[in-house]
C-alpha cells in the first residue's frame, strides 16, 4: 500500500469512527441521502429558477451543468472502478460498487461554484457537508471525494460563460 492509500484508509476510518455518534451519523445519513444521484442539487436549482425569475435562465443552466457533471462522474467510474472503503462498515447502502470519484462530491461542488455565482452562499458549505458526510458514512476515500469536488469544480467553471447566457 503506497503512502496516498495508506493515508486514504486512515482518514476515513478515523471519521467513519465519528458516525458512532448517532447525532453525527444520523445527519451524515441524511446528507448522504438528500445527495443521492445529485437529487438536493437539481431540486435547489429548480427552486432558484422558480424563484429568481430575472435570472431563471442561469439557474436553469447551472442545474444543468451540475447534472452534467454528475453524470461526467457516472462515467469516470465506471472507467476506473476503484472498489469502496471495504474495512469500515458503512452505514449507508450505495448505489454502486465503484468510489471514484465520489459523484456526491462532483454534484455537490459543481452546484457550490454555479449556485455559487447566482449568490447562493450556503451552497458552498452545504456541499462541503455533502463531501465530509461520505467519508462518515464510509462509502468514499478522501481522495474519491476530492476527485470529485475537482471534477464537479471544473465542469461549473468550463460552462460558466454559457451559464450567464455567453457563448459556450
Amino acid at each position: 500500500m503506497d503512502d496516498l492509500d495508506d493515508m486514504d484508509h486512515r482518514i476515513v476510518s478515523v471519521l467513519r469512527a465519528c458516525g458512532g455518534d448517532p447525532r453525527v451519523a444520523g445527519a451524515a445519513r441524511a446528507l448522504s441521502w438528500a445527495g443521492e444521484h445529485g437529487a438536493l442539487w437539481l431540486a435547489a436549482g429548480l427552486a432558484g429558477a422558480s424563484v429568481d425569475r430575472a435570472r431563471r435562465d442561469a439557474w436553469l443552466r447551472g442545474t444543468a451543468l451540475t447534472a452534467g457533471a454528475h453524470l461526467a462522474s457516472m462515467g469516470l467510474k465506471r472507467i476506473v472502478r476503484r472498489p469502496r472503503p471495504a474495512h469500515v462498515e458503512p452505514l449507508v447502502r450505495t448505489a454502486g460498487r465503484h468510489s471514484f470519484p465520489s459523484s456526491h462530491a462532483t454534484s455537490a461542488a459543481a452546484a457550490a461554484v454555479a449556485f455559487g455565482a447566482l449568490g447562493a452562499h450556503a451552497a458552498w458549505p452545504l456541499a462541503a457537508a455533502v463531501c465530509v458526510s461520505r467519508l462518515v458514512v464510509g462509502v468514499h476515500y478522501p481522495s474519491d471525494v476530492a476527485a470529485g469536488a475537482a471534477l464537479g469544480v471544473l465542469t461549473a467553471r468550463l460552462g460558466a460563460r454559457w451559464m450567464t447566457g455567453g457563448t459556450p
